[in-house]
């Protein structure tokens, strides 16, 4: 269960409000699962918020979302390295989070050894080295034993078994070959226990080279073609031995459908996973806010400074990416080998956004998470490593999973009715991401949950730890908070009659699908020649991309795709692709902005919009179950059940991620930039009495 270490107090929790150094009194604690500031004042809310986490209230900090220390010493700000933690302490204390909140404690008014020991033990659990058992998880399912499975609404496919893999192959109508050799891990450790292959590949084939380089099935597309990915050889091999089996793998996946192929080395179109954390490192910064003062000094050229960052960029090419494989798929009826050092990064984002475009049923609540399961938990993306909860290998971390959210929050904030979950699904998903508790993001591959779930005395009678995956969504928020999840814009797909939908789906015809010239020879020896030659250097580690059309003709091609699309009439059930120009581009708001309170937009934004209409969808529904009661009841007098009100509140533009404060908002601006900002109205302005919603 969890522990407390050591605590202080008093401490004074400083606000972000004016920027000025008032603050509130309480206790600071440092257990096992997290830091947590308690109030010495009571609390001044007049209803409890309506999406509050079970797992850990708004002055908690998980110790695996604490993502920078700073000590401040004389208005001298310095940042605080594990490991290097003297005797002294810093008479105030900035903790950066992973989700982005901010929080600044002052010690100066505890005892000098509460605060030294506060001071250490924060830095200690949060910042240093630990082994994956010391994770609060361990202990926690230790002491309290399964969790009881609770009934959950929608069905979410774990793609743990045989049985999970073959009804998703028979959903795609695709045709591949289940393997099994793996089920205790015998092939690789960096694969799922089951998983698909070309059924042109041999079983020798299989067993080769612990898995590398072998063409593992993603998705299959209704024409019979169908998506791939493939970790590279790490190991260069003598070309008698490398050729011809790279040779034999891509005649696999060209067999599974009028025998074409197009490979992508993904680790040379796209940018490192070091790149990707580097750009991240710089976007975060401008939402990492101490006070009023710094922003409105960042506000002067935030949109261009948000852009330099580069993560934008980023986001942009993983959708372009996505966008020419799905016209492969799509328009050419051609099957894609996507190639990458483990198969378990950049492949895991490109597959799952080209999926989530082609397939309607990955755009719902179920069959995202489903997609996430076996992209992403299945494929082995190495959470562990990424989010690097044990804080070992600094070089390893990369906001891979989040750069995937991103692109999905820019496809769903274009096509609002094409999704059922929510702008705030995904808030709280990448949230979940850094609570050291659920399997699904506490591990590096289903190897390792395996068997570091195993207790390790063999004479225990009880069975291995069983850890709830994220999905379990009734162990942090309640029913009601579960229901900000659902888009109440989701366009539903109409029941229709099969024979009625057979017609729209005319059969591809094979001109149309026909391979280039470069495979327009007959399957002789030496047939892939040229394509074998640049999957070598693939595997080998050198990295070189081709398509079939040249470099140059890429992005026009694909543009001409997307407008192609766009002439037609939108189907919210079909196709999906993003519009990739600057502007289409829009910053995930409700993740970034919510913490920041000279941001909010009372009573307006477009959450705030989203939840009116869910209360204006949610009285549709109440009065047609009233009208259904009373044709029902037609003949008979009884009375009209009465509706309860729901409670109403000036909401912002953070919300629901927010409780009843009052703040005042007038903003802190430097003499030098007031007359340039020209906010004098804004100054002026006299809210102290207003009772608003506030940042949590």
């Amino acid at each position: 269960g969890e522990v407390v270490f050591c605590s202080a107090s008093p401490v004074l929790k400083y606000t972000q409000d004016e920027g000025s150094q008032r603050g509130v009194f309480g206790t600071l604690l440092c257990s096992n699962f997290k830091v947590s500031f308690v109030s010495d004042e009571e609390s001044t809310e007049e209803m409890a918020p309506l999406f509050r986490n079970k797992l850990y209230g708004e002055n908690d900090i998980p110790l695996t979302c604490i993502d920078q220390i700073y000590g401040v010493n004389e208005e001298k700000k310095k940042l605080i390295l594990g490991g290097q933690v003297k005797s002294k302490y810093p008479s105030k204390i900035i903790i950066y989070c992973k989700d982005l909140r901010v929080f600044q404690f002052c010690l100066t008014y505890a005892k000098e050894e509460e605060a030294k020991k506060i001071f250490q033990g924060i830095v200690h659990h949060s910042l240093e080295p630990k082994s994956l058992k010391c994770l609060f998880a361990f202990s926690y399912f230790e002491k309290a034993g399964p969790i009881p499975v609770t009934h959950r609404k929608q069905k979410t496919i774990m793609f743990e078994s045989k049985e999970d893999w073959a009804m998703e192959m028979r959903r795609t109508k695709g045709h591949c070959t289940l393997v099994t050799a793996n089920e205790n891990y015998n092939i690789s450790e960096k694969l799922p226990q089951f998983f698909f292959v070309p059924s042109a590949v041999s079983e020798e084939d299989i067993n080769s080279f612990h898995g590398k380089g072998l063409p593992i099935w993603c998705w299959s597309h209704h024409s019979g073609c169908a998506l791939f990915k493939a970790s590279s050889l790490t190991v260069v091999l003598e070309d008698s031995v490398s050729q011809p089996y790279m040779e034999r793998m891509l005649t696999a996946v060209a067999q599974t459908y009028l025998f074409s192929v197009k490979t992508e080395d993904l680790s040379s179109t796209l940018p490192t996973v070091q790149d990707i954390q580097q750009a991240y490192n710089k976007f975060k910064q401008y939402f990492l806010i101490d006070n009023a003062t710094e922003f409105w000094i960042s506000d002067v050229k935030w949109f261009s400074s948000l852009e330099n960052s580069g993560w934008f960029d980023i986001i942009r090419q993983c959708l372009m990416k996505a966008v020419e494989i799905v016209e492969c798929l799509e328009k050419e009826n051609t099957n894609v080998l996507m190639m990458e050092e483990d198969g378990s990064d950049l492949c895991c984002v490109i597959s799952s956004l080209v999926q989530l475009m082609l397939d309607p049923c990955f755009r719902t609540l179920s069959g995202f998470q489903s997609l996430l399961q076996k992209e992403w938990v299945a494929g082995c993306h190495s959470f562990l490593d990424r989010c690097n909860h044990l804080q070992r290998e600094k070089e390893l971390q990369a906001p891979v999973f989040l750069l995937f959210l991103e692109c999905v929050c820019q496809l769903m904030q274009q096509h609002v009715p094409a999704f059922q979950f929510s702008e705030t699904y995904l808030t709280v998903l990448s949230d979940s991401i850094h609570i050291p508790l659920f399997s699904t993001f506490l591990f590096n591959s289903p190897h390792q949950r395996e068997y570091a779930t195993k207790l390790e005395s063999p004479e225990t009678q009880r069975s291995p730890l069983n850890f709830p995956t994220v999905w379990d969504w009734s162990l942090q928020f309640d029913c009601k908070a579960q229901d900000f999840f659902t888009n109440p814009l989701y366009a539903e797909k109409p029941k229709q009659d099969k024979a009625l939908r057979k017609p729209h789906r005319p059969k591809h015809q094979r001109q149309l699908s026909l391979p280039t010239a470069a495979f327009k020879s007959s399957p002789r020896k030496g047939f892939f020649k040229e394509e074998t030659e640049n999957l070598k250097k693939m595997l080998l580690g050198k990295r070189i991309s081709r398509w079939i059309h040249s470099p140059e003709a890429t992005p026009l091609t694909a543009r001409e795709f997307y407008q192609s699309w766009l002439s037609k009439p939108l189907d919210y059930h079909g196709l999906l692709l993003p519009c990739l120009d600057g502007p289409a581009i829009r910053l995930w708001m409700q993740r970034y902005l919510r913490w920041i309170p000279e941001v909010q937009i009372f009573g307006g934004g477009s959450v705030t919009v989203m939840n009116k209409i869910s209360d204006l969808v949610s009285e549709i529904q109440d009065l047609q179950r009233e009208l259904d009661r009373c044709s029902s009841n037609a003949h008979s007098h009884s009375q009209r059940t009465e509706v309860p009100a729901r409670p109403t509140a000036r909401q912002s533009s953070s919300f629901p991620f927010a409780s009843s404060r009052a703040w005042t908002f007038r903003p802190v601006i430097p003499t030098s930039l007031l007359h340039g900002l020209t906010m004098d109205e804004m100054v002026d302005k006299d809210d102290d009495n207003t009772e608003v919603l506030g940042i949590v």
